[in-house]
């Protein structure tokens, strides 16, 4: 999953959030230069990573989505996934996703000084653009696929994933319940 998702398995705690969104910009196992808290959010942030990424449906999505975006299938899935977390929100979570992503983006004013720049831009550009609620829309499913495939290195087809959406929806949605059926009660038994 990609922001939202893994916004949605965190606690209310606005520090814990911030730091499972930094375990993106975090490369190796050694994280003892971090507080605790952090250090506890970048574990959460791989924990879902690694969930998903063994699921076995979404391992047989991913396998019949790689034709069509070779390389580049898991991303495409993450952002999937985070787009139909976003549409049916009120099935999964009590607090409206207004609300939810307003509060989510008020916690980043009191990001700690520690954070490195780019990270700290991306929370900016997040919360200005409003991403978080972008992805509710199919055009916020457009923008983060585009904006994602100019970042990654390498020559990808991410920008066609909304067309590739669109052809195996019927598909997509099945398997991001079921995903989300099996993360909830992963998630509520391994708290962090």
């Amino acid at each position: 999953m990609n922001f939202l998702g893994h916004l949605y398995f965190t606690t209310d705690d606005p520090e814990l959030r911030i730091a499972n969104l930094f375990g993106d910009f975090v490369k190796g196992s050694d994280l003892s230069e971090f507080p605790q808290k952090v250090q506890d959010g970048i574990h959460l942030h791989r924990s879902i990573d690694d969930y998903i990424d063994h699921h076995e449906k979404v391992v047989l999505l991913l396998h019949e989505l790689y034709p069509k975006l070779p390389k580049i299938s898991g991303i495409a899935v993450d952002l999937y996934f985070d787009h139909l977390l976003a549409i049916n929100w009120k099935d999964y979570h009590d607090q409206d996703l207004k609300e939810f992503t307003s509060e989510v983006y008020q916690s980043f004013n009191d990001i700690p000084d520690f954070y490195p720049m780019d990270f700290r831009y991306v929370l900016s550009k997040m919360a200005h653009e409003n991403w978080l609620y972008q992805y509710r829309f199919f055009s916020g499913l457009e923008m983060a696929c585009n904006g994602l495939s100019k970042r990654i290195r390498f020559e990808n087809k991410l920008a066609d994933a909304p067309k590739v959406y669109l052809e195996f929806q019927s598909k997509i949605e099945p398997v991001f319940r079921e995903y989300m059926t099996d993360a909830i009660q992963h998630f509520k038994i391994n708290r962090f």
